[in-house]
């Protein structure tokens, strides 16, 4: 599998954006919500970091030749590391991103090209390549960006990233919306269905 250089430089440049966006956020920032309902900028700011950390752990264990769990407790850990982690200061909590993401993008410039083919673990149990890390950050980063209400909104996500989700967005339509809510809206005979969480 070849090196996925293009995604590894695009998440190093969402990592920059997110960095510019976040430093110097004070605690009263911190503590106002989100666009995400029932999370604040820490919490979200918080998931990234606590996502980056999973990422990290994750390469590590590919470079060692181990599949680990993407987050220690799995869904219920994940949570409660975020919940946990939205409590502290701005300046933590902004650290805490800024330096996990630093920590991803130098190991994602160090990994062997014969390890992006070996795979890795995803919160739910499935499995997919290493290589997929890079672009799942990228969007992970991006798209949080834009959850925070900092001013960096949708319009903001490059063509290359909305043309690398969308197939997958759109493909997961039907398990999101009732189908006939869904089809009739598409034709342009019905209002935008109620989506389920995307997940």
């Amino acid at each position: 599998m070849d090196r996925p250089s293009e995604d590894v430089e695009a998440c190093r440049g969402a990592h920059a954006r997110m960095k510019d966006l976040v430093v110097g956020l004070d605690d009263s920032v911190a503590r106002r919500a989100s666009l995400l309902p029932g999370w604040t900028v820490g919490h979200v700011l918080t998931h990234l970091a606590r996502n980056a950390e999973a990422m990290c752990s994750r390469i590590e264990g590919v470079m060692r030749g181990d599949v680990v769990e993407q987050y220690a407790g799995g869904a219920a850990g994940r949570a409660a590391a975020i919940e946990a982690g939205a409590a502290r200061d701005a300046h933590q909590i902004v650290d805490d991103a800024v330096r996990w993401a630093a920590r991803l993008d130098r190991l994602f410039a160090d990994v062997p090209d014969d390890c992006w083919a070996r795979p890795v673990r995803t919160v739910d149990g499935g499995e997919h390549a290493a290589a997929l890390l890079p672009y799942r950050r990228w969007r992970e980063v991006e798209v949080h960006l834009a959850d925070l209400d900092l001013g960096f909104t949708s319009r903001d996500w490059s063509p290359e990233l909305v043309d690398r989700m969308l197939p997958d967005l759109v493909a997961g339509l039907p398990a999101r919306a009732d189908p006939q809510e869904l089809a009739a809206w598409l034709l342009g005979r019905g209002s935008p269905p109620q989506l389920q969480p995307w997940g």
